[in-house]
Parts: C-alpha cells; sequence; structure tokens
C-alpha cells in the first residue's frame, strides 16, 4: 500500500484531502463521519465580518423598534450588544476539541484592523492555522487593480506580524496576472495558496423578471483552471499550492497532485456523493499509486508541471486550436446538422 502522507502549511497530513470551507462541517456528526472517512484535515466554515456587521445591525433595529411609543417610555429593552464574532469562536474551539484530525479557520473582515484582531482571536481557539479568504467583488470603476492588490498584501502582512500560526490565502482568479499575485504574497509570508476561491454569482429569472442566487456547486470540468495554475506556479514559490474547486475523484486528485500541488480541497462532491464518498476517493488515489508503483506523493508531484515538461506552451495554450482539438472529430461526435 502507499504511503499518501503529505505536508500543507508545515502540518504533517495523513493524505492529501481536506474537507473545504462550507456548511458541512458546521455539525459536529458531519466532522466526526469525515474524520471516519479519512479526511485529512477540515477548514471551518468562514469567520465573516459583513455578516456580523449586517446581524448586529438588525439586532440594533428590532431591540430599539418600540422605542419612545409613550412619553414615559425611551427604551423596551435593556442594554444589549451583539457578540460579535464569539458564537463563531466558540464553535470553533469545539470543532478542535473534536477531532484529532488537524482544523484551518477561515476569516473575511473588512478592515485591517479587524482582520488582526480575528486572526489573533481566532488563534487562541488552538487550530492549526488560519486561511485568508480573500476576494474583491468590483463595485467602483475607479479603483484600481494594484491598489486592491497592495490592500489585500498589507492585510497579509499585518496578520502575519501578529499571530504565529501559519497562514495561507484563499484567491479568486479575477486578478489581471494570478501568477504575479500569488508571487508578492508568498514573499509577503503566506505559507499556502488555495486555488481557487468559487464566488456566487448573481443570476435572472426572466419569468418572474426578478433577481436570484442559483446553487453554488462546483462540476468536474472546473478544477482545469486550479490544475492550470497549480502546474504553471511547482517549483516557482516556497508556499504550498492547494487545489480548490472541481475535484469529485481521486483521478481528480491525482490530476492536481501530478500538476504540482501539495494537497486539495473538496466540498461539491460531498453535497453530490455524502460525506463518506471521502473514502472511495483516497482508496482510488491509492490504487493508481499501487498500479504505478508510486511509494509515496512526492514521487510524481509535479511530474507534470510546467517545470517538467519538454512542451513550453502546454499550460500557456488558451484558445481553440484545430490541430489540438481536432475539430473534425467534435463536428461527429456533436453534427451541427
Amino acid at each position: 500500500m502507499a504511503d499518501l502522507k503529505t505536508k500543507y502549511l508545515g502540518i504533517d497530513l495523513k493524505n492529501p484531502v481536506i474537507i473545504g470551507a462550507s456548511n458541512i462541517v458546521s455539525d459536529i456528526k458531519n466532522i466526526k463521519i469525515a474524520e471516519e472517512n479519512g479526511a485529512a484535515a477540515i477548514v471551518y466554515k468562514s469567520l465573516f465580518e459583513e455578516q456580523i456587521q449586517l446581524e448586529s445591525a438588525q439586532m440594533e433595529d428590532e431591540l430599539h423598534e418600540y422605542d419612545e411609543r409613550h412619553a414615559e417610555m425611551v427604551s423596551l429593552f435593556p442594554t444589549i450588544e451583539h457578540a460579535g464574532p464569539e458564537e463563531h469562536l466558540l464553535n470553533l474551539r469545539k470543532v478542535k476539541e473534536s477531532v484529532n484530525i488537524p482544523v484551518i479557520a477561515s476569516l473575511n473582515a473588512v478592515y485591517k484592523e479587524t482582520w488582526v484582531e480575528y486572526a489573533r482571536l481566532i488563534e487562541e481557539t488552538g487550530v492549526d492555522a488560519i486561511e485568508l479568504n480573500f476576494y474583491y467583488v468590483p463595485k467602483d470603476v475607479s479603483a484600481e487593480g494594484s491598489s486592491i492588490n497592495e490592500n489585500q498584501i498589507s492585510i497579509l502582512k499585518a496578520v502575519r506580524a501578529k499571530v504565529k500560526l501559519p497562514v495561507s490565502v484563499k484567491l479568486s482568479p479575477f486578478y489581471a496576472n494570478p501568477l504575479n499575485i500569488v508571487s508578492l504574497m508568498d514573499k509577503a509570508g503566506a505559507g499556502g495558496f488555495v486555488l481557487f476561491n468559487r464566488l456566487f454569482q448573481p443570476d435572472i429569472d426572466t419569468d418572474k423578471e426578478e433577481h436570484f442566487t442559483p446553487s453554488n456547486l462546483s462540476v468536474p470540468e472546473d478544477n482545469r483552471l486550479a490544475l492550470r495554475f497549480a502546474g504553471l506556479l511547482y517549483g516557482k514559490i516556497k508556499g504550498d499550492i492547494c487545489s480548490n474547486t472541481g475535484i469529485f475523484t481521486g483521478r481528480d486528485v491525482v490530476k492536481m497532485l501530478l500538476a504540482g500541488a501539495k494537497c486539495v480541497q473538496v466540498v461539491s462532491t460531498l453535497y453530490r456523493n455524502k460525506i463518506e464518498y471521502l473514502k472511495t476517493m483516497i482508496s482510488d488515489l491509492n490504487s493508481w499509486m499501487d498500479s504505478k508503483d508510486y511509494k509515496k506523493i512526492d514521487d510524481f508531484r509535479g511530474k507534470l508541471s510546467h517545470e517538467k515538461l519538454n512542451d513550453p506552451f502546454v499550460y500557456k495554450r488558451a484558445q481553440y486550436i484545430d490541430l489540438l482539438l481536432k475539430s473534425d472529430k467534435i463536428f461527429k461526435k456533436y453534427p451541427l446538422y
């Protein structure tokens, strides 16, 4: 049997399959099932400062809804303050105490000061690492890309200066040059990179003429973007690459490792195939390694990366090429008329 051990953020993992941040891990029962079926680590769902601010504002509105209804009454309720991140931190502490596998906290704040404050509070829960959930949804046409990049790098440096835990960053693919931002964050102290964040996108119901939020589960084809950048980054940075999005099977895990990733994060496959499917994914990875006579992951990790290929363009092609795609075969399979 092959040795599936790997390292991510300096943390020893029994295999390269991590459960990504999602509501799956909100239930301790689900986490225990994941551990029993081979999960190497879990990323607890993100602490969102925006959500805390919204809940606090809503509570404030509700508490003062009936203020001054009578001359004698200024407020119906006593002074109550929102608990802030305390509930999330309590749950994070419970999760860490409930399992024997590494637990990584995920964080998305609004201001640099709260990124640092929440990161320090998270560190006190005893988790093994922090994943900074970086993304930016453009709302201002005057905002320059360079200023957005500089702000995120500044936040990363500020957090790294205040916590001792390993820090990774989860990035979206929507940078002008993802390779550059990864390189800059690598130099700024990021220990790992989760590629890529899957963002919710709005949709429109044309019958009702209104917006709705569709399901955000990935599909297997989505993993090609993570594969491309894992292959391009292998050997170029100090930090570890963790591929994310569209990783459904053990073979998908193999692809990411061949490209150069240290590990993967999975979510959608667990929603579609149940948490117990983790065991199948890990078994299939093991069977593939046995069939190739690989004893450990480092025997083949990065074998098909850009650094180790003779073809310098395999990860750089981005347009249709008839020679590669053999369009005549496509037309036979999908006739136009």
